[in-house]
């Protein structure tokens, strides 16, 4: 089958590389300079940065089997098996950052990144994919991996209905603070991770004592409330308010680099029970980690059952 998978994220690499694999014609659009979504990793000098999901987990049989092949080629590695008291539960991460898991997924496949999807329109044969360079592109079959209020515009210009418990399910955002110190002095206790240590903050990484950055480069999250409370202020503000919440753990260290990352769309506040959801024609599903749950395994496990739903 020719199949469209528009976004290549987690998700939609997955349902990629999973149908190109049973030999099916697949291409992938994201709107983005590059593959990943919220496997993000970011290049400022000597420094790097994951920005966006910071470590993945394991439950599943199916997904550690998946986890021990990237294991066994080098792709992922374990980082900790947790921050402040071990749990036992392995915490992987990138080798080079978390983008590349995503780069190797990508390997192989037709991605076109920088290629908003502007339109879907259903025709007797399947569908029509319109770029925002006005290409039509025709597919028997399309797997959407944006978030949800993305996904339904596309739907609400097919003229395809979303179930409205679907359709409800909104996001917390995320604001992100990037650092990069002069030095090595700072207050991030190793393993190099703090989840939750105030009330501005959900996770404070240490990037160099992940393995993926040479210089002390030191990612702050916000958390959801203050996120919301505070997105719309500009860049400048956001950074000068961050910078100060998190002086306890930079020790009067000379910052070199500041910067501010924003998620729109960072975790689903609620998820949809299934997997994934699929249009009654069979030829049309929904993937994400709004199905499955908000994290990495459950977004990677969405995309292969939304491509076993294609191709069933």
């Amino acid at each position: 089958m020719r199949i469209i998978v528009v976004g290549a994220g987690l998700s939609g690499l997955a349902a990629a590389r999973e149908l190109h694999s049973r030999g099916h014609n697949v291409t992938v659009f994201d709107k983005g300079r590059g593959v990943g979504g919220r496997l993000a990793t970011r290049r400022a000098g000597t420094a790097t940065f994951d920005h966006g999901a910071q470590f993945f987990t394991v439950r599943s049989e199916e997904f550690q089997k998946q986890v021990d092949e990237w294991l066994h080629s080098g792709v992922v590695r374990e980082w900790c098996r947790g921050f402040e008291t071990e749990d036992g539960h392995p915490r992987y991460v990138g080798t080079n950052g978390m983008t590349a898991l995503a780069k190797h997924l990508a390997t192989g496949l037709d991605v076109r990144t920088s290629s908003l999807v502007f339109s879907l329109a259903q025709q007797p044969s399947g569908w029509i994919v319109t770029t925002d360079d006005g290409v039509k592109h025709e597919a028997e079959a399309v797997i959407l991996t944006a978030p949800l209020p993305q996904s339904f515009s596309l739907l609400f210009s097919a003229g395809v209905e979303m179930p409205n418990d679907l359709r409800g399910i909104d996001y917390d955002r995320t604001v992100g603070l990037l650092v990069t110190l002069a030095s090595h002095q700072h207050s991030v206790p190793a393993p190099g991770g703090l989840q939750n240590p105030n009330d501005v903050f959900s996770f404070i990484g240490n990037n160099a004592a992940k393995g993926v950055s040479g210089a002390t480069a030191i990612t702050f999250h916000a958390n959801p409330q203050w996120s919301l409370d505070n997105f719309d202020r500009s860049l400048e503000e956001l950074g000068a308010d961050l910078l100060l919440a998190a002086q306890p753990w930079l020790q009067g260290s000379v910052v070199v680099h500041r910067e501010i990352k924003k998620w729109r769309f960072a975790t689903p506040q609620r998820v949809w029970p299934e997997p994934c959801w699929a249009h009654e024609s069979g030829s049309l599903v929904l993937a994400g980690d709004a199905f499955n749950g908000p994290k990495v395994e459950g977004a990677y496990l969405s995309g292969l059952a939304a491509a076993a739903t294609i191709a069933s």
